[in-house]
């Protein structure tokens, strides 16, 4: 007998779910993780939501099952879906480009399905490739790590958008946000510095998941709404960090390695706006920041401002790419000692105004890329003007009031 790909997949999950060796007499009794993500509740109910159905899926390689088995090589085996096929993300759909790169249009070799290119698309020329790919659904499935300047909620707006132009329904499958969802923090951008780093009026750090977001994005800013469907978690809760949720962590980008990455990422990627090093060619990106000529004091500055549920350890480190490529600088680690209390954005805020202080040589990147990352001048304006860290914080006050109201109608969990 001559077995399909298809085929061999489904056998052998079902042998290993067979041959599974039990758990020892010893042991302590395994208990399942009462959260359960949306796509875990798709494939429970059988794919019903998606009968009948010729789908197309936008995803990574955080679109993973609990025993991280690909949700595209899961359904790709299951008869009950039609999945035809695979719309790739900034960073590709099996994740081999660095940032700012994507994979192209290829066949995937592990299941044969059409890969697109998503990345920088938007508007018509997106619809243009979801109706060439012939689908009636397109299903959206990543990580997210919190932070309006990470890409891949955009990606998912773009995609609702070109959905709405090509007449194809929009189904969102929910996964935790890993800083929680306890609240938004940070300015909102404005609309005139909307770019792929934020395409609307959002808080820095939003709080929120990205089914949350998409009825956001449907009810708020979406010219013409998409036919939307949404498959919620069940067993979330909003102040959870991601190790209680019993997922496994795959990085959803190449410099996000960790849930600690994601957790300070809304406050040190604003160093992507200046002529220090963020830590990309490190170990730690995003935790470990310098440049040459930095030393001890920036780490005591840090350290004397008090901010809560944070330490600053002086470092030295030599990146293996990006800005300075094999020199040895010296800077600071952050050490998150208490989650609960720390405040990613106004840290990145108080270590930007340090640096300032205590190196002679910094500088703003020469495109304002900072104007982008935090959306408007405000920020840059603000520390060159010698201002504060609180004085900076309290100048977003009003309008991240006001995104919070808006933001609270479209929450899903308690």
């Amino acid at each position: 007998m001559k077995l399909s790909r298809r085929s061999l997949l489904a056998t052998t999950a079902a042998v290993a779910a067979a041959t599974a060796p039990a758990a020892s007499a010893q042991a302590a009794p395994r208990r399942s993780p009462a959260l359960r993500t949306g796509f875990e509740r798709l494939a429970a109910a059988g794919y019903a939501a998606l009968d009948g159905q010729r789908v197309g899926i936008v995803t990574n390689p955080t679109g993973v099952t609990r025993d991280v088995r690909h949700i595209v090589d899961v359904m790709h085996a299951d008869r009950r879906v039609d999945l035809t096929a695979v719309f790739g993300p900034e960073h590709g759909f099996r994740g081999t480009a660095q940032a700012g790169g994507s994979e192209g249009r290829y066949d995937d070799p592990a299941t044969g399905l059409p890969v697109y290119d998503t990345y920088l698309k938007s508007g018509q020329p997106l619809a243009d490739v979801f109706t060439a790919s012939g689908v009636d659904t397109v299903v959206f499935d990543i990580q997210d790590v919190g932070a309006r300047f990470y890409t891949y909620i955009w990606t998912l707006y773009d995609c609702m958008e070109a959905a709405a132009l090509a007449g194809k329904r929009f189904v969102v499958l929910d996964r935790p946000n890993p800083v929680t969802g306890r609240a938004a923090l940070g300015p909102v951008l404005h609309k005139e510095f909307a770019t792929f780093v934020g395409r609307q009026p959002i808080a820095q750090a939003h709080g929120m998941t990205v089914a949350e977001f998409a009825r956001l994005f449907n009810g708020e800013f979406l010219t013409t709404p998409v036919r939307l469907d949404t498959v919620l978690m069940t067993g979330w809760k909003r102040a959870e960090f991601y190790d209680a949720s019993g997922l496994p962590w795959v990085p959803p980008s190449p410099n996000m390695p960790t849930p600690d990455t994601a957790l300070v990422y809304s406050g040190t990627c604003l160093f992507e706006g200046t002529n220090l090093s963020e830590g990309r060619g490190t170990t730690r990106p995003f935790e470990l920041l310098g440049a040459e000529g930095i030393d001890g004091r920036w780490a005591a500055a840090a350290n004397a401002l008090g901010l809560p549920g944070v330490r600053f350890r002086e470092a030295y480190f030599a990146p293996t790419f990006s800005k300075f490529q094999g020199k040895t600088v010296g800077g600071v680690q952050l050490h998150v000692h208490d989650r609960a209390a720390f405040d990613p954005v106004r840290t990145g805020i108080a270590l930007l105004v340090t640096a300032r202080q205590v190196w002679s040589g910094f500088a703003w990147r020469a495109d304002d890329w900072i104007d982008k990352l935090t959306g408007s001048t405000r920020v840059r304006t603000m520390i060159d003007a010698g201002a504060g860290a609180d004085e900076v914080v309290a100048g977003w006050r009003e309008e991240l009031a006001a995104f919070r109201k808006v933001r609270k109608e479209y929450l899903l969990y308690g």
